[in-house]
């Protein structure tokens, strides 16, 4: 079956311009609420694959959207390496065992996946069976850089000082960690791709507060290795990559370059500059700035116009938000924005 999103991505020919939003299944729909309540916190919900894969469904029988994205966590990989993850409410996510040593970072061993993470590839078969051939399936992970940042600073952070204290004052042992990460990371989607996941991607959330040269070292470079290891076909069809660096336009170039099939934008680059820069080499998605849901249909009609106007191409936009959809948004305001991507793309 042909799906416009996976086509969109390959840069082959679609009838409408596809879309899906990040955090699609989250706290904005009463039914996810309702959901984590039964689950009774996050991280059950998570590893529940019949509830991951109540809420992953959740946002398609309200909206008509190209694709689902497994409903998961970037952390699930810290916590499998022993590291405790917890949720503290009004805080987010918390590390019981953070690194805080360079001896915790030599002590750190690559998770077996298929024992330790096995919850994921379960609600990835699970999800995909339920689907039933609807729309395709996203797996995803955190970058390696990104999950450096957590597991250094115990959890959310405003200055990221430990984190890039360490990479200026330690490379060695930050690149053995990123190294370590990045190999688990290979398997872990490999692992969702088997079973069952249509297209990867992945988040680098904090990639952007870096400058060119730590960027390239610490973050771009074991992307790169990822999207070299991953499995890029499997069972007959091809499995494209998405990598999405919040604050990276200034390296659109670079991270086109790593061979991935699709870059995620945010709203801080217009469409048609970033289709001018590397439009040719891979596919874009985004990029409408997640709080103009908090306007009128009249402005997010403007808005959707204005990013479809901007790219000239015929194939190779996902429509999407520059960042996760917020929790306080109207899902009335996000069934207008499907049905306007796809009224005024066809």
């Amino acid at each position: 079956m042909a799906f416009d999103y996976i086509n969109a991505l390959l840069k082959k020919e679609v009838t409408r311009t596809p879309i899906w939003v990040m955090r699609q299944a989250g706290r904005y729909l009463p039914e996810y609420r309702a959901t984590r309540k039964k689950a009774g916190d996050f991280l059950t919900l998570c590893k529940s694959s019949d509830l991951a894969c109540e809420v992953t469904l959740q946002p398609l029988e309200r909206f008509d959207l190209d694709a689902a994205i497994l409903f998961s966590d970037i952390l699930t990989i810290p916590d499998a390496m022993g590291l405790g993850l917890h949720f503290v409410e009004g805080e987010g996510p918390k590390f019981t065992n953070p690194l805080n040593t360079l001896q915790d970072i030599e002590n750190l061993k690559k998770p077996d996946v298929s024992q330790e993470l096995s919850y994921v590839s379960e609600a990835v078969s699970v999800i995909k069976k339920n689907l039933k051939g609807r729309v395709p399936l996203i797996g995803f992970t955190g970058s390696p850089w990104t999950l450096a940042t957590y597991m250094i600073e115990g959890g959310s952070s405003k200055t990221f000082s430990k984190v890039k204290g360490l990479m200026y004052e330690n490379p060695k042992h930050m690149h053995q960690l990123l190294d370590v990460l990045a190999d688990t990371i290979i398997d872990y989607l490999n692992s969702q791709i088997e079973s069952g996941a249509d297209s990867v991607m992945i988040f680098d959330t904090w990639g952007g507060l870096l400058n060119k040269e730590s960027y390239e070292n610490f973050s771009l470079r074991y992307m790169s290795k990822i999207v070299d290891g991953i499995t890029r076909e499997y069972e007959g069809k091809i499995i494209p990559v998405t990598l999405f660096t919040k604050g990276g336009s200034a390296w659109l170039e670079q991270i086109a370059d790593t061979g991935c099939d699709a870059i995620g934008i945010d709203w801080t680059i217009e469409i048609g500059e970033a289709e001018r820069r590397v439009g040719g080499q891979v596919a874009l998605q985004g990029n409408l700035d997640p709080s103009v849901l908090f306007a009128s249909q009249e402005v997010i009609k403007t808005e959707v116009n204005k990013i479809l106007g901007q790219f000239k191409g015929s194939t190779g936009h996902v429509f999407n938000l520059g960042h996760g959809i917020t929790p306080e948004v109207n899902p009335e305001s996000m069934k207008f924005l499907v049905d306007a991507v796809h009224s005024y793309s066809k």
